[in-house]
C-alpha cells in the first residue's frame, strides 16, 4: 500500500505515472499548494525541504517510510516490482543507463528548467531575471538536443523498452511545452512524446490531473 502526495502537473506526476502503469494498490492526497500546503508542519514531517511529491511506504512498515524526491521515488517503486521491466534488471547492460538517464533528467534537466520558471529566487532586479530567463531557454535547449540525438537509433531512452525514464522525461517536457524551442519540435524527440502521450497510463492519469496533452497529439 503507497500514498502519493501529489499537485497536477508537478514533479508527482512521474511517480503517479507508474503507480497507474503498475496498478498496485495506492492512494493519493492532494497537496493544497494554492494554500501552501507542502509547508505545512504536519507536510515539512515528511518533507523537511516542503516540496511536492512524498510516498509513503507502507510495505516497509505499519507507520509508513516517506520518500521525497521524485527520482528517488520512481527508482524506489521499479526495484519494489522489477517485474513490470521498468528498471533493467541487475546484470542487465542497459541497467547503468537507466541511472545515468534518470539522473541526468533530475539534476540537469529539471533543475535547468526549475531555474527557468523561478528565476527570483536566484537573483535581484528584473534586468537579472530577464537574463537568466534568456540564458536558460538555450540551456534547456541544449539539454534536449542531447536527448533527441539519443533517441536517434532507439525506441526510448533505455534502448527498445519502455522504462521508467520515458514516464520522467514526458513529465518534464509538459514542463517545457511553452518555450520557443519546444520539445515537439525536435527531430527524435517530437515524434517520440507523441508515441508516449498515446499510452494509456499516460492519457489516463493526465486525465485525472486535469492535465492537457492535446498539443501531443495534434
Amino acid at each position: 500500500m503507497y500514498r502519493l502526495y501529489y499537485y497536477p502537473n508537478n514533479a508527482s506526476l512521474a511517480p503517479h505515472f507508474i503507480l497507474k502503469h503498475m496498478a498496485i494498490d495506492y492512494t493519493l492526497h492532494r497537496v493544497e499548494r494554492e494554500k501552501e500546503g507542502q509547508k505545512s508542519v504536519e507536510y515539512l514531517r515528511l518533507n523537511p525541504s516542503g516540496r511536492i511529491p512524498v510516498l509513503i511506504d507502507y510495505r516497509i512498515n505499519s507507520n509508513g517510510l516517506a520518500i521525497f524526491e521524485s527520482a528517488a521515488i520512481c527508482i524506489h517503486l521499479c526495484e519494489q516490482y522489477p517485474s513490470h521491466g521498468l528498471i533493467p534488471a541487475f546484470g542487465n547492460e542497459k541497467r547503468p543507463l537507466f541511472f545515468q538517464w534518470m539522473s541526468y533528467l533530475s539534476t540537469t534537466l529539471q533543475t535547468e528548467l526549475m531555474l527557468r520558471y523561478y528565476p527570483e529566487r536566484h537573483c535581484v532586479g528584473i534586468g537579472a531575471v530577464s537574463e537568466i530567463v534568456s540564458v536558460q531557454n538555450k540551456r534547456i535547449a541544449s539539454v534536449l538536443a542531447i536527448i533527441d540525438d539519443a533517441l536517434a537509433e532507439q525506441a526510448y531512452l533505455v534502448g527498445d523498452v519502455l522504462s521508467a525514464c520515458d514516464y520522467y522525461l514526458f513529465m518534464l517536457a509538459l514542463w517545457a511545452l511553452p518555450f520557443e524551442k519546444a520539445p515537439l519540435s525536435y527531430q527524435h524527440l517530437g515524434p517520440y512524446l507523441r508515441r508516449l502521450s498515446t499510452l494509456s497510463v499516460v492519457i489516463q492519469t493526465c486525465e485525472f490531473e486535469e492535465i492537457d496533452i492535446s498539443a501531443f497529439q495534434s
